[in-house]
């Protein structure tokens, strides 16, 4: 599901693609873009994106995460003028929380389900980020990348507290502490303001792509390409390297004011980029070919045909 769009006055561009990956039956991620229609919203209520990654059996990590992708959005945008947009996106989280338990307690088959949340908000005093599970949201700014979620999962617990730190690189990576649903009460992890600057662009993804997909793949990317070519190429990457779960992206980037509120140098213009284009262009292009090759010759011409 592709879905390129630009916002009022070209201040900011965004994508989404959601993609059921190589190996799973069903796509168990939700995503939301809720763009503000016109300038005045955006000071009221600013720019929401998120992302959801659901977990259960059968159908139950599906309804969980469009749980998600569906109520928080829809009561935060029921905030009423003067609100605190923060303590509305907070107590929209929490709300979700509470639907999920309840519908999960209510019917056998949907017992225990839950999803991560990872949701942006680009306001007027800057990027903030609400968050629960190991979904995440980055920013690139330049040629840095910087990740502004801390993962609720074991691994990232047992390293914050310097716990068998030698041995939680060999631990399951997908063990998470956090997320919606499972229990009545969930912590929300409540990030910002983070100054926005021109250029700014912001990832929110589930781990279907950060799993196969190194970070500075990621930010080489993010640097590189538009936003609805980087969703693409994204979630291809993450295709080529087995697609072992869904894979679910929103790139926005922030293209002027009145979104970006802070001065600084201009971003670089896409001429001085054009080379790095072309040498990720064919480096996803002879993995591909060679991915393809592969897969010929072990007589799975259907994989081979994707590739």
């Amino acid at each position: 599901m592709d879905r390129p769009a630009s916002t009022w006055n070209d201040s900011l561009e965004h994508a989404e693609v959601t993609d059921i990956g190589m190996r799973r039956q069903n796509n168990q991620d939700s995503l939301t873009a809720m763009p503000a229609p016109d300038e005045a919203s955006w000071r009221q209520r600013g720019h929401l994106f998120m992302v959801a990654d659901g977990m259960g059996a059968h159908a139950a990590g599906e309804l969980a995460s469009k749980l998600a992708c569906d109520f928080i959005p829809h009561n935060y945008s029921k905030m009423q003028p003067g609100h605190d947009p923060i303590l509305a996106l907070q107590q929209a989280i929490i709300g979700a929380n509470a639907e999920i338990h309840r519908r999960g307690q209510a019917e056998a088959g949907f017992q225990g389900m839950g999803t991560t949340c990872s949701t942006l908000l680009l306001l007027p005093e800057g990027a903030f980020v609400g968050h629960v599970g190991d979904s995440r949201v980055y920013r690139m700014r330049g040629d840095q990348l910087d990740q502004l979620t801390f993962d609720h999962s074991l691994v990232w617990e047992l390293r914050a507290t310097s716990q068998l730190a030698g041995a939680a690189d060999s631990l399951p990576k997908n063990i998470i502490t956090r997320s919606l649903g499972p229990n009545p009460h969930v912590q929300v992890d409540l990030e910002g303001p983070f100054p926005i600057r021109a250029g700014d662009t912001f990832l929110i993804c589930t781990d279907g792509l950060t799993g196969p997909v190194k970070d500075e793949e990621i930010g080489a990317i993010l640097y590189s390409l538009g936003p609805a070519e980087a969703a693409r190429v994204l979630v291809d990457l993450a295709n080529l390297r087995g697609g072992p779960d869904n894979i679910s992206v929103v790139v926005a980037r922030v293209n002027g004011a009145p979104v970006a509120t802070e001065i600084e140098a201009p971003p670089l213009p896409p001429a001085k980029r054009g080379p790095l284009v072309q040498i990720i262009a064919w480096a996803i292009a002879a993995l591909s070919l060679v991915a393809a090759g592969a897969l010929v010759f072990g007589g799975m011409l259907l994989p081979a045909g994707v590739a």
